[in-house]
């Protein structure tokens, strides 16, 4: 490889490094070129699938700041650069690797540090973002329809003709926290969800 071709490939990794949410490291000897196909329409446009040599991934690794162990980048290596969530991406690694076994998860980096092959896995059984949103919006839901009912019962017993107006019970107040902590608390996550992705533009010189 010619040293300018060189240096703008290293450039390019090392900025994917920068911008991804994970980089999972995968041996892919013995995949098809059809194979290769399916698992990048698998893991789809948030998740950059590359081939690439060992030693351009090294210099490109330092030069972003990245820790990768040299035990993960022996033998032929494929990087997926997520952008997305990298437990959806691994999860996509995991399943294809098993009707695929040609497909070796070797390890990653996962929030600055390097993870091995037996965390990526536990990160692929995790729930993702939008099953814990949705059960979160379900719990949510069935807090205020049980509180709903509560004060329903409070405002017939008035109606009905109560001397005096009687204090929420605790179980109202109780369910009207629990509501307002779990809206607290889901408020930077939907923040996160809904936020737009940066949009990177990469000027590249021609060699």
């Amino acid at each position: 490889m010619a040293k300018p071709e060189k240096a703008s490939a290293v450039s390019e990794l090392a900025e994917d490094f920068r911008t991804s949410q994970a980089t999972l490291v995968t041996e892919y000897r013995g995949l098809s070129v059809t194979s290769m196909k399916a698992l990048r329409r698998t893991l789809g446009s948030t998740t950059k699938y590359s081939v690439v040599k060992n030693t351009l991934t090294k210099i490109a690794a330092r030069e972003a700041g990245v820790p990768i162990p040299d035990e993960m980048l022996k033998g032929p290596s494929a990087l997926a650069f997520v952008k997305g969530d990298p437990i959806d991406a691994a999860r996509m690694l995991r399943d294809f690797s098993r009707e695929n076994p040609f497909l070796v998860i070797k390890g990653g980096i996962y929030e600055g540090k390097a993870v091995t092959k037996e965390e990526v896995m536990q990160l692929a059984n995790l729930e993702s973002r939008e099953v814990l949103l949705a059960k979160l919006a379900g719990a949510m839901k069935g807090s205020i329809a049980k509180a709903a009912r509560v004060f329903d019962a409070l405002r017939i017993k008035l109606e009905a003709g109560s001397p005096a107006a009687p204090a929420a019970p605790v179980e109202v107040v109780a369910t009207v926290e629990v509501v307002a902590e779990a809206v607290a608390e889901a408020a930077p996550v939907v923040e996160e969800v809904v936020a737009p992705e940066p949009v990177i533009e990469n000027n590249k010189e021609e060699a």
